[in-house]
């Protein structure tokens, strides 16, 4: 599979909701700290979201998600 989501409106609103859940972990985390209920919450909330979408290679259950580097990207407030 790839990184491409033109095929599937439902990864590609998962994938966008992901990289605005890692921009706001990111920002709380500046925030509050690492160990605020409201980093913690987001956080959990972004991993929720990427487990939703496929991974890159479907026979690798340890390799990542797809559109997982965008994502992570957003969580590091870049």
């Amino acid at each position: 599979m790839s990184d491409n989501f033109a095929y599937n409106q439902q990864e590609a609103k998962i994938q966008g909701l992901s990289v605005q859940v890692g921009e706001l972990f990111s920002d709380l985390y500046q925030k509050h700290g690492e160990d605020s209920v409201q980093s913690l919450n987001a956080l959990e909330s972004y991993k929720f979201l990427r487990r939703l979408l496929p991974r890159e290679n479907k026979y690798d259950g340890e390799s990542r998600h797809i559109g997982a580097t965008a994502a992570h990207k957003a969580t590091q407030g870049m």
